[in-house]
Formats: C-alpha cells, structure tokens, sequence
C-alpha cells in the first residue's frame, strides 16, 4: 500500500472515531509510549545455554521441529534484533537465569552475577532496550523433586533462596545500567501430581523462603519484585504451592508486583475481570500476555476476544502507568521470530482498539443505566476502521505496514535460520 493511501485510510478513519469524540492523535501518542517485554525463551525453545544435558522440566514443553532455532546468545540476540525492527512499540526484553553467558565455566545457579549478563546489559543499550528478568527455578538437578523454594529439604530450599537471591542483584544492575527499573518475576514450578495430604506445609516454607529472598532492600527505581502464581502444571495437576490465593495475599502483605500470566488459569477463565480487583489492593501489575488452548498454556497470542478485554480493562481503568506488559509463549512449530512478531503486533492492536474506545461516553451510559445504548455502541465499535489506524500508526513508526513484514523474516529465514543445523 502507498504512503499516500495509508494516510486517506487514516485521515477517513479519524473523521469516523472523532464524530465519537475520539481523538486518534492522541491515542497513537499513547501507544508509542507503552513498553511491550518480548520474551527471550521463544527464540530457542525455552533451552538457555547452561548444557546442563537435562531436557525442560517443571511442567514446560515446547513443540515442533521448525527449523532455525537460536543455538548461541549471538544468534539469539540477532533474531531479536530482526524482530525489534519489526514492531512498532518501546522495546524490553524479559530474560531467564539460564541465559547467563559464563565463557564457557561452570556456574551453578546460585552463583549466578551481574557479569554474566554483561553482553545483554551492553547489548540492550545500545539498542535502547529496557530488560527484565527471572530466576530460573526448572530444569535443574535440584528441582528434581519437582519442588523448589517450597521443598521439605532445607538443603533444596537453601539452594533455591540463594539463586533468587542472586537473581534480584542481576535485576538491580540491569535497571541501574540501563536507566529504566528490571521487573524481577519469581515462578516456581512446585506441586504435586495427586491429591496431597498436607497442603499447609510447603507454603509455609515458601513464604519463609520468600522472606528471606526478599529481605535485602533494593530501591524500585533499580528493581521490582513480582511473583507469578499458577494454577497447575504438567505434573502437577492436583495441587500447585504458589497458587493465586497464595501469591495474591503475599503481594498484599508485603506490596510486591502480582503477575497475572493469562495461561496460568482455568482453560475457561480470563484474567481481565481479575485486574481491577487486584489493583485495588496491589502496587503494581505485571501481565503475561499468553493463549491457553485446552491444557496447553502457551500458544502464541492472537487478537482473540480475550487479548481485547485485557487490552480494555487497562485502558478502562487507568492501570496502564502501573502496568507492565509482558509476552509469554514459545511455539516450536513455526518461524520462531515470526511468533514474536505476530503476538506482539496483536497485543499492540489490542491496546491500540481500546485507546480508541470513547470510554467515557460509555461509562456515562452505563452510569445513566442506558444499557440498550451501551450495548449498541460497543457493537458498532467492533466495525470501524481501526485497521487503518493502525496501518497508518505503523508506517510513522518506520516498521512495514500489513503483512509486508513477513517477507523479511522469509529473507532473513532463507540467508540466516536455514544455515543453522
């Protein structure tokens, strides 16, 4: 599509949203100004590079043999870079543990240091990148127990406290260096696969656990705590420690950032309804933006009616200032940076159709009970053209515009992934 044509589109389309009171301008400032965290695990299959000679444990699985994957933090960093030219949004990267770069010795996890993600510390400055970060607490001999920072042997705990521990001084440094605070997510993959007699126990020893971790204060302007609950896992079916309840009244307790992964629920349950009651009582939200299907919690992310009711409910709100948007998915079965193009570029367009809601006149209906009225407009809304919008919003920010981008990433597949054996 020509320059011109996109801006007719776009200039048609704001007459249409501002016969609303939709200021599209203005939304598009807004959009530009949202930081969107890839996921760096997409890009290799959730492997890292430890070579510790032990698959995914934990309940995680990546499927597919499409070839290409990422076998070197260098390859890696190159897919990223492909993919960041791509997406019209402000850049972060969320990184795990197990991706530290140790030159080749053997560094245990509760070893870990700043150093060791010095090359992605420089790496994402000079790309103007904000980084955040994650212990990584699977695929490890000591979470053979299939517990953690939840295990009855001190030993295992002990181990697991020092890692997160480590795990927060990385996030400190990474925020201090870059100049924007690291969003620093504990996960544990802890449970049991049948019904358990004691369910008190291991959380307790979690929240000791989680106490010790975070009892060395470091400032929010360098790092923020979050904690990510689950409902169950591959393995761990019948009962998860770190459960919603557990980790939502700890977040309460202690102010740290509850992080709401959209595939850590019920297969029939949606995070949106739960962002306004949870902002009522803590600081900050992180979200992992997922898609569940069935029992598998991390298909890449479309632009489902899910995606736009989280989308809406940050808008709606007002949460976005105290939000951090995350993605969390690793498909193995197509072009691996293709995926991190197509659910970032829908979870922009979901945001993008909620700043472009007249949210106001909405809730002076539904305020007034005119719920006939309410009703008609957000159907009438599903219809306009925010596609030109958004064209138009991609071309000023330098990316292609429609699926012109998928030829790059076929070129880039054809001169760089198919060497990769």
């Amino acid at each position: 599509m020509s320059v011109k044509n996109i801006e007719r589109a776009y200039r048609l389309a704001q007459e249409r949203y501002a016969a609303l009171g939709v200021n599209t301008d203005k939304a598009l400032k807004q959009l530009a100004g949202i930081p969107i965290s890839l996921h760096v695990w997409q890009g290799d299959d959730c492997g890292g590079f430890e070579n510790l000679g032990m698959g995914l444990t934990g309940g995680i699985a990546a499927t597919g043999n499409y070839p290409g994957k990422a076998r070197t933090p260098e390859e890696l960093r190159s897919d990223l870079e492909l993919a960041y030219s791509l997406l019209p949004c402000k850049r972060r990267l969320n990184l795990h543990a197990f991706y530290a770069e140790t030159g080749g010795k053997k560094v245990d996890r509760d070893e870990v240091a700043p150093e060791h993600f010095s090359r992605w510390i420089d790496w994402a400055k000079a790309h103007k990148i904000g980084l955040d970060f994650n212990p990584t607490l699977f695929s490890h001999p000591m979470s053979a127990s299939g517990f953690t920072l939840s295990s009855h042997d001190s030993a295992v705990r002990k181990f697991w406290i020092r890692h997160c521990q480590a795990c927060r001084k990385i996030g400190e440094a990474m925020g201090r260096q870059l100049g924007t605070p690291c969003v620093t997510n504990i996960w544990i993959p802890d449970g049991y696969k049948d019904i358990p007699v004691d369910r008190l126990t291991p959380r307790q020893h979690l929240a000791d656990a989680l106490d010790a971790i975070f009892r060395d204060k470091i400032s929010p302007q360098y790092n923020l705590d979050a904690i990510e609950p689950k409902l169950f896992g591959i393995g761990a079916e019948s009962y998860t420690t770190g459960s919603t309840e557990f980790y939502l009244g700890y977040a309460v307790k202690h102010g740290k950032v509850l992080t709401l992964d959209s595939g850590h629920f019920h297969p029939t349950e949606t995070i949106a309804d739960k962002i306004s009651s949870v902002m009522l009582f803590v600081p900050r939200l992180l979200l992992h933006v997922s898609r569940g299907v069935r029992w598998d919690s991390d298909h890449v992310v479309i632009l489902s009616d899910d995606l736009r009711a989280i989308a809406e409910e940050l808008v709606r709100g007002n949460f976005l200032d105290r939000t951090h948007v995350g993605l969390d998915y690793f498909d193995a079965s197509i072009n691996r940076v293709a995926a991190w193009v197509i659910g970032t570029r829908c979870m922009i367009k979901a945001l993008l159709i909620a700043l472009l809601e007249p949210t106001d006149r909405l809730r002076q209906l539904e305020r007034d009970g005119d719920y006939t009225a309410r009703l008609a407009l957000l159907e009438e809304l599903k219809t306009l053209p925010f596609g030109a919008v958004y064209d138009y919003y991609c071309a000023k920010q330098g990316v292609p515009v429609g699926d012109a981008w998928l030829e790059k990433t076929r070129s880039y597949e054809q001169k760089v992934l198919a060497r990769r054996v």
